[in-house]
């Protein structure tokens, strides 16, 4: 019974270290703050432009509402 537990024991032992090692490693974390600063400046564009739009109450960017309206009425 003690040699089933101290096996048990090396086993667990075994497998944490690597864990320990996967979960204190940070070479992936620079990809992830730059995706994040990306999708921040994204949304935070798109809140500029929605109030700019609140605020004159027209169209802010005429060539691309002609391009936008142009490519949903295709007749070809």
């Amino acid at each position: 019974m003690k040699n089933m537990i101290k096996k048990a024991n090396e086993f667990i032992t075994r497998k944490a270290i690597p864990m320990k090692l996967a979960v204190s490693n940070n070479r992936g974390e620079g990809y992830i703050d730059t995706a994040v600063k990306i999708l921040i400046a994204v949304v935070l564009g798109a809140l500029l432009l929605a109030g700019l739009y609140l605020l004159f109450g027209d169209v802010v960017m005429p060539t691309l509402n002609e391009r936008i309206r142009e490519m949903f009425n295709y007749a070809g």
